[in-house]
């Protein structure tokens, strides 16, 4: 035993195993350095973990260059979002919805008309990922303050349009929940949510219902031809007439062009 420890001590080489990114890495001193020698090499994977994982260090500014590349990419999606908005209110014909469904014309018919056309435009983002999720989020932002706005023009008390915003924010899930079960569905699940909450459950034509399940069938369609990119950084929506003179009518939109700014 005696023989076995002095052999060892007079070993030029002593093999010591580190970890290092979960692996075992051997780590040999030079003959002569001891103890003092191993306790040197074995903070070796302490000091240069990272660049033997493959990490990278850290270079001075790039947080910042990361940080103003995020907040100006918000920006163009923020700008997208409220051009998007835009287009349901300013390019929607509320007339022919008011003629063609029989609707009045008030303030609560153009709100869920204005309803139906955000809804579509959600329905449309939510396949862009987080950024298209995060648009989402501003569009409706962007509809909420529209509808104060509009309701302090028309000169509504505040405490009743306060009462009043209450009300519509819980129509508006109601209406997203619904929607979106009933364009899962088939016609028949539309229609039933489209007369639930478009109609407010007081449509006794049957044709304003299948004009209005047509109407959503293909506004949907025609939004999935449209390049998800092209949204994201334009946010510019065409829609559909309520009434098609030619239902071959409907093709895939052309792509929008850009300026220097990617808008």
């Amino acid at each position: 035993m005696a023989l076995l420890v002095r052999v060892l001590r007079n070993q030029t080489s002593i093999s010591q195993w580190v970890p290092v990114c979960s692996r075992l890495i051997p780590v040999s001193p030079t003959q002569g350095q001891g103890d003092r020698a191993l306790s040197r090499t074995s903070q070796w994977p302490q000091m240069s973990q990272s660049r033997a994982c493959g990490g990278s260090e850290q270079i001075p500014g790039i947080d910042i260059q990361l940080n103003r590349k995020y907040h100006t990419t918000r920006k163009k999606i923020k700008i997208a979002a409220l051009r998007m908005y835009t287009s349901c209110v300013e390019k929607t014909d509320f007339e022919e919805f008011f003629l063609r469904c029989q609707m009045p014309d008030t303030f609560n018919s153009w709100f869920l008309i204005t309803l139906l056309h955000v809804w579509m435009c959600l329905v449309r983002m939510k396949q862009e990922g987080r950024s298209g999720k995060y648009m989402c989020r501003i569009i409706v932002h962007f509809m909420w303050e529209d509808v104060q706005q509009r309701g302090r023009v028309m000169g509504v008390n505040p405490y009743i349009l306060k009462k009043n915003m209450i009300l519509m924010t819980n129509h508006f899930y109601a209406a997203i929940l619904g929607y979106d079960e009933g364009i899962l569905s088939d016609d028949h699940g539309l229609a039933a949510a489209l007369w639930r909450t478009f109609f407010n459950r007081k449509c006794e034509d049957p044709r304003h219902l299948e004009l209005l399940v047509e109407y959503v069938r293909k506004q949907i369609q025609y939004l999935d031809s449209m390049n998800g990119e092209d949204l994201l950084l334009t946010g510019e929506v065409s829609w559909r007439p309520l009434v098609e003179k030619n239902p071959q009518s409907i093709l895939k939109p052309h792509s929008p062009t850009y300026n220097d700014e990617g808008l």
